[in-house]
């Protein structure tokens, strides 16, 4: 299986710690675990001896060793059957032979997809547990500065333009909270991650009348939830985590995209602790954090993509629609996990230069309170629209505008157009949001995976 990045790029996206969990010695350790564990609860039900079960369990975490077996090898010997298990288990019986275990106390009742889908649970528990830490870390960063700054004032900018004051927590909730928001999906969809035993159609006849016994135990063995139902074509799991981390990437790609365009030369209102340098350009210090978080987001809606339009799986087995969500699946974990932690990375250290945000307010002149000279004309005529409107179109001080002045005093208008009396209740929303922040769910009781 190759890796869509790898040792020079995983760093710069922020991945490196998500790739150690689905790298191919991930993959090979946890299918050994799966193949141990389905030995393990076949020693449950009486279909195989516990002391063989302990020797199975003993030679797996041996192979599955960063330098239990050749990798290129089993690469290799895994294209005839297009998976592979198929060669893994060869290895593995002859490997447990060599201890006297017979190779009926290996695979038991399983098939190839039994195993790999198992294996990509346990890498997807684990892989995404990172997620959701890095996750979290960005939400509450995000949290910390929306209470630093709840009433910091800043434009709020719709469609690329200055629309009205707001303050700088305000638009820090709308950062934290759908980062909140995408860690409890996320969590959900990793604590349903299910064990997945159905044998060679799904029907588990190889081991009847044992088999919805064995599967709880197997499922129980390697932490994962306990299958309803053998899942070989019905693939929600898959699609409810590959949807999580799709939102969790787009989570991320909001503050990234905000911080980017606030720590431009001419917004100058937010800068990272460690910006980026040029190799040509001495003076620029770019959000390389927010960069690259980015840069890994924006790539993940098209793998949620190919999971979601390879749910059709056929009949009993898919034939390649199931091959397809290998690497797709954890190339996902990697960008939905370099973009939380390179974002948590920026917004942990991010310098807010609130100096910048008021100059920001003041370059329209007041033209970013019309609304609110507007309102306050209206009490006086009808055309207040129309006269606020011409005035700002003539470039004219809305407090030297004659027909405005006519109506307003000097000291209401000062006191329209200071940003700081029309923020509406962005201070309050930010008191809300973090006091309505959910509590930490709680965690699963044990690690995924057995001994192996």
């Amino acid at each position: 299986m190759s890796n869509a990045r790898g040792a020079l790029f995983d760093p710069v996206f922020g991945g490196a710690a998500v790739a150690a969990e689905v790298s191919d010695q991930a993959w090979v350790t946890a299918l050994l675990e799966v193949e141990a564990a389905l030995s393990r609860a076949a020693s449950t039900v009486g279909l195989v001896s516990a002391a063989h079960a302990a020797t199975v369990t003993t030679v797996a975490a041996a192979l599955g060793a960063p330098a239990g077996l050749d990798i290129a090898d089993l690469g290799r010997k895994s294209a005839a059957g297009g998976n592979p298990v198929i060669p893994l288990v060869r290895i593995l019986r002859a490997a447990c032979a060599a201890e006297g275990v017979p190779a009926s106390a290996v695979h038991v009742g399983a098939t190839s997809q039994d195993v790999m889908d198992s294996a990509l649970m346990l890498l997807a528990h684990r892989a995404g547990h990172i997620v959701l830490a890095d996750l979290r870390a960005a939400a509450n960063a995000g949290a910390e500065l929306a209470r630093a700054h709840r009433a910091t004032p800043m434009v709020a900018r719709t469609l690329g333009q200055q629309a009205l004051p707001t303050t700088f927590g305000a638009l820090a909730v709308s950062w934290f909270t759908g980062l909140d928001d995408a860690a409890t999906q996320l969590e959900r969809a990793l604590c349903a991650l299910p064990g997945q035993f159905g044998g060679a159609a799904g029907t588990l006849a190889a081991v009847h009348p044992h088999g919805l016994e064995m599967a709880d135990a197997l499922a129980d063995e390697l932490g994962l939830a306990r299958q309803v139902a053998p899942w070989h074509t019905t693939r929600t799991p898959v699609a409810a985590l590959a949807s999580a981390l799709g939102v969790a990437a787009g989570a991320v790609a909001k503050p990234a995209t905000d911080i980017t365009a606030m720590a431009s030369t001419e917004f100058g209102e937010v800068a990272e602790d460690a910006p980026g340098g040029s190799s040509a350009m001495p003076h620029k210090q770019n959000p390389v954090a927010a960069i690259t978080a980015r840069a890994a987001a924006r790539r993940a809606p098209g793998l949620v993509s190919t999971v979601l339009s390879s749910m059709d799986h056929e009949f009993a087995r898919a034939a390649g629609a199931w091959h397809a969500e290998w690497e797709t699946v954890t190339d996902l974990l990697r960008l939905a996990g370099g973009a939380a932690h390179q974002l948590a990375s920026s917004l942990g250290g991010l310098h807010v230069h609130a100096d910048a945000m008021a100059r920001n307010l003041d370059i329209t002149g007041g033209l970013i309170l019309a609304e609110r000279v507007t309102g306050a004309l209206s009490t006086h005529t009808d055309s207040a629209r129309e006269i606020v409107t011409a005035a700002a179109a003539s470039g004219v001080p809305l407090d030297r505008a004659p027909e405005i002045t006519a109506y307003l005093s000097a000291d209401e208008l000062r006191d329209l157009l200071d940003p700081s009396n029309y923020l509406g209740h962005a201070v309050d929303l930010v008191d809300r949001a973090l006091s309505s922040r959910p509590a930490p769910a709680s965690r699963p009781a044990r690690t995924p995976g057995g001994p192996a």
